[in-house]
């Protein structure tokens, strides 16, 4: 398992987001505050602070790929 924190700015932004998660089958939760969706629902996302940063969190060893994938999401 492995957490960082993102930053989904524009609707185009949740798009690509979803498209690579959902690519992999991993699974990969997104958290705001108190709130947790599954990182593949394009509504679940909707809900949540988008002005704020997000932490996601994916569930398996090997999450090189799927982070690489989404590195222009990660803040650092």
């Amino acid at each position: 398992m492995k957490t960082v924190e993102i930053r989904l700015s524009t609707i185009a932004d949740v798009r690509d987001f979803v498209n690579i998660v959902s690519a992999t089958d991993i699974d990969v939760d997104l958290s705001s505050g108190r709130y947790i969706v599954d990182g593949k629902s394009i509504m679940g996302i909707f809900s949540l602070d988008l002005l704020s940063p997000i932490k996601l969190t994916a569930h398996a060893d090997d999450t090189d790929e799927l982070f690489a994938a989404l590195d222009k999401f990660i803040i650092k």
